[in-house]
């Protein structure tokens, strides 16, 4: 294989991923500046990327399906860079959230596209490896980002951090246009017209699938699940180790670091062993093991035992995400992974505000610490089940290397 189109695909996701934590926490500092350190605010903007998905998710992947993959990646990544080079011009908080809405559809749409076209791009038997490599350039930026935002803020301001992203979106941009353009060979295809009886069409052909690869359909369904139980324990991740561990801002942030050290380190290994290493096996130990993970983090009084916590929580979560990534996207026809990945994705939107919202109400009305060691023990359970369903061995044939 060839992977001089694959690492230039890498190094726009490595640029592209950067510049989002540097944004994600530059517009953090903003809001917190602007209404005087309040925590709703900031909260609402984490809100806004479920909210986002589910706005998109109704009607993009028909578009997805049906336009240039490399083309309207490069335009959604303009277009998002003008955007964002937009939010330190504005004063009032409700234009700033429409905007940030507005860049996090524009997020959601081209992550969709991105899968699509890494798995037109990528022969089957390499994309355990490549999305191994993918998520340790994911991970990387998840430590390199807030310290590059940080070297911003002291040298610069939040508005810089932004700018600065609105930049590494461009750069991405460019990368991604020195891409093949793997739809070339379907120019006769014709493109019809989107319109809402071509999308009811799209939902039936969906729906259609689904009742007939249910086994497919449910390790999805599953997985959904599993991210919905991530976003909800996590959305009380800070307050925890903030209010209840006592944890000061700088030793929160070494803590977020080792949460980073252990996607890195689970990458490498899935990169090193991608052949040996089956998705099932990959997908049962990420579901049985971020649980607990979660426990440890829970029952911790100490940093020492909160770092092991965090540490085994995002190993085993880069365990869980490429194998779940190489098992769809060996079963997902390319022809409409699109709108498969959307109209799943609407029903995790919808559990993924529910949960972010209950988990976070009960926080607020009783002690944190019992709220987050019930969500991880239900967390556990359903960690336990996911893990008979992908480990039946009447359904290994799903999950044989190529």
């Amino acid at each position: 294989m060839n992977w001089k189109a694959p690492i230039l695909l890498l190094v726009g996701v490595g640029i592209s991923n950067i510049g989002a934590w540097v944004y994600l926490l530059a517009l953090n500092l903003t809001v917190l500046t602007m209404t005087g350190n309040s925590p709703l605010a900031v909260g609402i903007l984490y809100l806004l990327i479920p909210m986002a998905t589910l706005l998109t998710d109704v009607w993009a992947g028909s578009y997805i399906d049906r336009l240039n993959k490399r083309t309207l990646m490069i335009i959604l990544d303009i277009v998002r860079a003008c955007l964002i080079f937009c939010l330190p011009f504005l004063d009032s908080l409700v234009f700033i959230y429409l905007l940030v809405l507005l860049i996090n559809m524009g997020s959601s749409m081209f992550e969709s596209t991105s899968i699509v076209y890494m798995t037109k791009l990528i022969p089957k038997e390499n994309r355990q490896r490549f999305n191994s490599l993918r998520n340790f350039i994911q991970s990387s930026g998840f430590l390199l980002g807030p310290s590059i935002a940080g070297m911003l803020f002291i040298v610069s301001s939040a508005n810089m951090a932004i700018f600065v992203n609105a930049i590494a979106l461009l750069v991405s941009a460019f990368v991604i246009m020195l891409l093949p353009n793997l739809d070339s060979k379907d120019e006769e295809v014709v493109y019809e017209r989107v319109t809402l009886p071509v999308i009811k069409e799209d939902w039936k052909m969906v729906v259609a699938f689904g009742r007939k690869h249910t086994h497919v359909t449910w390790v999805y369904l599953l997985f959904g699940g599993f991210v919905v139980f991530l976003a909800g324990i996590d959305s009380i991740e800070a307050a925890f180790a903030r209010t209840v561990l006592l944890l000061s801002e700088s030793t929160y942030g070494f803590l977020v670091a080792i949460a980073g050290l252990g996607m890195v380190v689970s990458s490498l290994l899935n990169a090193w062993f991608a052949k040996k290493l089956k998705i099932n096996i990959l997908m049962g130990i990420g579901a049985v093991v971020a649980p607990i993970g979660y426990c440890i983090f829970a029952f911790s009084h100490t940093f020492l035992i909160a770092s092991l916590g965090v540490f085994i929580v995002t190993f085993a979560i880069t365990f869980a995400n490429i194998g779940f990534l190489t098992f769809y996207q060996r079963h997902i026809p390319l022809s409409i992974m699109g709108r498969f990945t959307n109209l799943v994705g609407m029903v995790e939107a919808v559990l993924t505000i529910v949960a972010v919202a209950l988990i976070g109400t009960f926080a607020e009305w009783s002690a944190i610490r019992p709220v987050y060691i019930f969500s991880s023990a239900m967390f556990l359970v359903f960690g336990c089940y996911m893990y008979m369903v992908v480990m039946n061995k009447g359904k290994k044939s799903y999950y044989e290397n190529e």
